[in-house]
C-alpha cells in the first residue's frame, strides 16, 4: 500500500503533484486550492491559543507524512472492532484514506441508498455532493481543519433518502499503515424521516502517523440517526478532527464516542441543534495510558426553540496519560424551552495520570433548563481490599471497579455490539490500580 517516493510535507510542490491525480469537478478542485491557500496563511496553534493551552503539539512535524496517493499494492484489510456478530446493509474500508472494499445489499440500493467512496460520488452525484458537502464543516477553524478541506480523499458518503428506513447498520472502517497518512472526510445525509445506524471505527499506524480528518451528520426534519465513532488508531498517530452534526426538526441524534488510541488527539465535536424540537444524546467513552494524550472539545448548540441535549463523557486514566475535556451549552436567543445536560466523569488509576475537566454554559435566554457538571476521583482503596477478601486479584478488583464505573454510560449506548466492542477493549487495557 505504501508509496515510497510519494512526495512527503504539505508544500505547495506537492499539493500540486496531489491535485494531478485527482479525477474530480473544477468547484470541488476551486475549493481546494482556496482551502491550501488558507492553510499556508494560518499558524500552527500552540499553548498560546486558548483552545490549545493544555495541548502541546510541538512535537509534530508535518514533513513527516505525506499527502493521500494512490495505492501501490493490494491493501491488507483488518476486521473492525464493532460488528462481531453483526448482519450488516453495508461496508466500505479506506486504506491510507483510499477506497479498498465497498459493499451495499442490493435491497438498501434499490430504496435510493448510496453507501460508498466519497470522492467517487463527488462524480457521479455531482449535484448532491455539491448541496452538502462542506456545508457544516469549519474549513477555517484552525490550520488543521484548511488542510483537511484542501486534501482530503477516499472518504465515505452515507445518504438515504427521504422516508427510508434501514434497519441494519452501515460499517466504516478508515486503516493506516506505518508512515502514513488519512485524510478521510465523512459526509452522512438523512433527509426528512429517514432512519440509519453507521458504526464507524479506525484502526492502524503503527509507530507513526497522521489523520486529519472531518465528519458531516447532517439530520433532516423526523429524522433519526445512531453514529458510532470509535477511534481506535495505534499508539503512534497524531489525530486531529472537527466532527459536526446538523440536526434538524424534530429529529434524533444518538452520538457514540469511543476514544482509545492515538498518541495525541485534539477533537472538536459539535451537534448544532438547528430545528425546532431536535433531540441530540451523545455518549463519550475514553480511556488513556502510557504517555497518550485525548483532547475532546464539545459544543451543543441550541439555536431553535425545544431542542433537548443530554452529554455523558466517562473517561479513565492510567500511568502518565491525560486527559482535556472542555464542554459548552450554548443557548441562542429564541431558543425557549431549551433543556441541556452535560456531564464529565473522570477515573484516575495512577498517581501520574491527569484529567482537566471544563464544562461551561452561554445562555441567551431565559425561559431554558441547562445543567452541567463533572467529578475526577481515584479508586477507593475500600471496595479494591473487599474485593480481595473474596479472593480476587487486585487486578480483577481493579477491572470490576473500572467496568462498574463506565457501565452508566454503556447503559445508554442502544447498539449491543458496541457496548460489548468497547466495554472489552477498556477491560483488557486496564491494569491493577497503584
Amino acid at each position: 500500500m505504501t508509496n515510497l517516493v510519494a512526495p512527503r510535507g504539505f508544500t505547495q510542490e506537492a499539493f500540486q503533484a496531489f491535485l494531478d491525480t485527482r479525477h474530480e469537478p473544477a468547484w470541488l478542485t476551486e475549493l481546494r486550492l482556496e482551502s491550501f491557500s488558507q492553510f499556508l496563511s494560518l499558524p500552527l496553534p500552540s499553548t498560546s491559543d486558548e483552545e490549545w493551552r493544555r495541548t502541546d503539539i510541538r512535537l509534530l512535524r508535518l514533513d513527516r507524512y505525506p499527502l493521500p496517493h494512490e495505492a501501490t499494492s493490494e491493501p491488507v484489510v483488518q476486521t473492525g472492532l464493532l460488528t462481531a456478530g453483526v448482519e450488516l446493509a453495508g461496508q466500505l474500508t479506506n486504506v491510507n484514506s483510499q477506497h479498498a472494499v465497498n459493499t451495499l445489499l442490493p435491497e438498501v440500493q434499490q430504496q435510493g441508498v448510496l453507501f460508498g467512496s466519497l470522492e467517487r460520488m463527488a462524480v457521479d452525484h455531482e449535484d448532491l455532493i455539491r448541496e452538502h458537502l462542506f456545508r457544516a464543516f469549519p474549513r477555517t477553524a484552525d490550520k488543521f481543519a484548511a488542510l483537511h478541506a484542501a486534501c482530503w480523499s477516499g472518504g465515505s458518503l452515507l445518504y438515504v433518502p427521504a422516508g427510508v428506513k434501514v434497519e441494519l447498520p452501515f460499517h466504516l472502517l478508515s486503516q493506516m499503515t506505518e508512515g502514513q497518512s488519512d485524510f478521510g472526510h465523512s459526509l452522512v445525509i438523512l433527509e426528512d424521516g429517514a432512519e440509519a445506524t453507521l458504526l464507524a471505527e479506525t484502526a492502524g499506524g503503527a509507530k507513526n502517523g497522521l489523520h486529519c480528518g472531518g465528519i458531516e451528520l447532517l439530520v433532516g426534519p423526523n429524522a433519526k440517526l445512531r453514529y458510532v465513532n470509535l477511534q481506535n488508531w495505534d499508539r503512534g498517530v497524531w489525530h486531529f478532527a472537527h466532527q459536526k452534526a446538523l440536526v434538524d426538526r424534530d429529529a434524533r441524534l444518538q452520538w457514540t464516542i469511543g476514544a482509545l488510541g492515538a498518541r495525541l488527539a485534539k477533537v472538536n465535536q459539535h451537534a448544532i441543534l438547528s430545528g425546532a424540537g431536535a433531540h441530540v444524546q451523545v455518549n463519550g467513552v475514553m480511556f488513556t495510558e502510557e504517555r497518550q494524550h485525548q483532547s475532546y472539545h464539545t459544543l451543543q448548540h441550541h439555536q431553535k426553540p425545544h431542542g433537548t441535549s443530554d452529554l455523558l463523557y466517562k473517561c479513565g486514566l492510567q500511568d502518565h496519560s491525560r486527559i482535556v475535556w472542555r464542554g459548552m451549552i450554548k443557548v441562542d436567543t429564541g431558543a425557549a424551552r431549551t433543556n441541556g445536560y452535560q456531564r464529565n466523569d473522570n477515573l484516575i488509576l495512577s498517581h501520574d495520570a491527569r484529567a482537566d475537566s471544563i464544562p461551561g454554559l452561554e445562555i441567551e435566554h431565559d425561559d431554558v433548563i441547562c445543567t452541567h457538571g463533572s467529578t475526577t476521583s481515584r479508586v477507593d482503596e475500600e471496595p479494591i481490599f473487599y474485593a480481595q477478601c473474596r479472593g480476587l486479584t487486585r487486578q480483577e478488583a481493579t477491572r470490576l471497579i473500572v467496568t462498574g464505573f463506565f457501565q452508566q454510560v454503556f447503559d445508554r449506548i442502544t447498539i449491543e455490539s458496541v457496548r460489548n466492542a468497547l466495554a472489552n477493549a477498556i477491560a483488557q487495557r486496564v491494569r491493577q490500580y497503584l
